[in-house]
């Protein structure tokens, strides 16, 4: 047996492991797919509706407030439409020092649609701006995933917070998303990490969960080292965890 027959299975299971990552991810971009292009709809009918506005009127200071209004609906599709081919195409796996509240700002942009169509009221504090030393496009994966549980876990509307904080003590960054929605009961809080686990039922198009999400989020957290702890009460709701080291040992300066 050569070296590379023993090398090979790891190859291929970390190819595996990719393409799984990868999966999920573009899974994640299908379920706001249909709250992006309403909010696409919006924006193109406000750049319309302002354009011929500001064609017909011949005040000056009219027509430049017409223009503004395109120029910010414009830059507002540009966000989003930026947000979502990088959210889709990010596979890569180098790590960066990064602001994880700048991360929860560039997911929300992403999300925002599709919480407020479904009456949930976010609600973000950023104790603190933390810098990590993580994979960018993972962790956006991590907190996409913990967004949409979050809101698919309160049918009726709700509130969702998302929390930030530097833990010095412990040298991490902590990123704490929280919701007010159904909660897991206990007997299934130990299962919710297991692949194809689900404690999610079928929609009205027969759609369920697939059980990956947060499976997914535990093997990301894992590989950058870190920790996922979840609280829930059934009837109140549920809050996840998630703590990242600021650095580790092979970190460059």
């Amino acid at each position: 047996m050569t070296s590379e027959d023993v090398l090979a299975p790891v190859s291929e299971t970390e190819a595996l492991r990719q393409q799984l990552l990868q999966a999920q991810r573009l899974s994640s971009v299908g379920e706001l797919a249909s709250s992006i292009a309403h909010e696409f709809n919006n924006i193109l009918t406000t750049i319309i509706n302002s354009a011929k506005l500001g064609s017909r009127n011949q005040d000056p200071a009219e027509k430049q407030l017409a223009f503004d209004r395109i120029v910010k609906a414009g830059q507002r599709a540009a966000a989003i439409a930026g947000g979502m081919l990088g959210f889709a195409r990010k596979s890569a796996t180098h790590r960066q020092h990064c602001d994880i509240a700048r991360l929860v700002e560039e997911v929300l942009i992403l999300t925002d649609k599709d919480l407020s169509k479904n009456r949930v009221h976010v609600e973000t504090k950023f104790h603190a701006r933390p810098v990590a030393w993580v994979v960018p496009g993972h962790i956006e994966q991590i907190l996409v995933n913990l967004i949409l549980n979050a809101r698919q876990a309160m049918p009726n509307g709700g509130r969702l917070k998302i929390e930030v904080r530097d833990n010095v003590d412990s040298e991490t960054a902590e990123i704490k998303v929280s919701d007010t929605g159904l909660g897991i009961a206990p007997d299934q809080l130990r299962m919710i990490f297991e692949p194809f686990y689900t404690t999610k039922l079928p929609d009205e198009y027969g759609r369920g969960g697939t059980g990956l999400g947060l499976s997914v989020c535990r093997q990301i957290i894992e590989q950058h080292h870190g920790r996922i702890r979840v609280e829930s009460v059934v009837g109140k709701g549920s809050a996840f965890t998630v703590k990242l080291p600021k650095r580790l040992t092979d970190d460059p300066e």
